[in-house]
């Protein structure tokens, strides 16, 4: 059975990664903000932070979203340079809106999923991937996802004046997201391990389990190994970003686990079938 490995990257690729590099953009000079240390985690991606955290964030971060996103959840300081000030935090209940400013004193830094050292996207197709590449984007948001409370916390930012910055939160439930069946679904299928919502056996295309990583093959596993591709099982809180991808009512969901420090990717395949969602495959890289 394939084990995940987690493999660090030196950090050159880590900054090609990171700074637009893989973009072929050309370099641009520092900007003038100088990110804070912060030692506090242990796992390999903090390790990365915390090397980004010591040196200038480049303006060439804030052409693409993901590069400007890992300087702001490494920072303290770059949160606060890249937030507007007083910040308003909108909660939707019952149909009403209720508003709150937070001024920039009482802003606790946020290391949204820099911990536990991945990230997940949900998408409707593998063509709204492409979206996070864009360097056209204009509002991103990223979400918090709460799946024992079913609600969604909304950072939004947008890109003016050639830098990202966040300019409000949104605090929504599920009925209010356009995923809504989707999530409900998922904190069932987490808490349960994914038991009677699986496709047995489960069509799998990646890198050999019994075998060679570095063959890529298709074939079918045990439903009940679908967690072994996985960083981690997530219990409460999952993520997603907004890079534009515009969600329907169709029947398929991709849910993206991204890495931050090792380049591994695993997308499980929903399909939803006489009005069940089902884990229908999965993709490794």
């Amino acid at each position: 059975m394939r084990k995940t490995v987690y493999i660090v990257f030196m950090m050159s690729v880590w900054m090609m990664t990171f700074t637009g590099c893989k973009n072929e953009k050309p370099a641009v000079n520092a900007d003038s903000t100088v990110l804070d240390t912060e030692v506090t985690d242990t796992t390999d991606s903090d390790t990365m932070a915390e090397i980004i955290a010591e040196t200038p964030m480049p303006k060439a971060a804030d052409q693409l979203f993901d590069d400007f996103f890992f300087n702001f959840i490494a920072s303290p300081k770059v949160q606060k340079a890249r937030i507007k000030w007083p910040l308003p935090i909108v909660t939707y209940t019952d149909k009403q809106e209720h508003t709150v400013l937070m001024k920039k004193n009482q802003w606790k830094m946020d290391k949204f999923f820099r911990k536990q050292g991945y990230y997940t996207l949900i998408f409707d197709n593998e063509k709204q991937m492409s979206a996070a590449k864009s360097t056209k984007l204009d509002t991103v948001v990223v979400e918090k996802i709460k799946l024992r409370e079913g609600s969604v916390t909304q950072y939004w930012f947008d890109h003016q004046n050639g830098k990202w910055e966040m300019n409000q939160i949104r605090n929504i439930s599920f009925q209010d997201s356009k995923n809504a069946s989707f999530l409900t679904f998922l904190q069932k299928f987490f808490t349960a391990d994914g038991r009677g919502m699986i496709k047995d056996p489960l069509p799998y295309h990646g890198a050999d389990p019994n075998g060679e990583e570095t063959n890529i093959i298709t074939t079918t596993i045990p439903a009940s190994d679908w967690s072994t591709y996985l960083p981690t099982v997530p219990g409460d809180v999952i993520y997603n970003i907004l890079y534009g991808q515009k969600y329907g009512e169709g029947k398929t969901k991709i849910l993206d686990f991204k890495g931050l420090a090792n380049g591994l990717e695993t997308q499980l395949i929903f399909k939803k079938q006489k009005g069940d969602w089902r884990l229908v495959k999965i993709n490794a890289y």
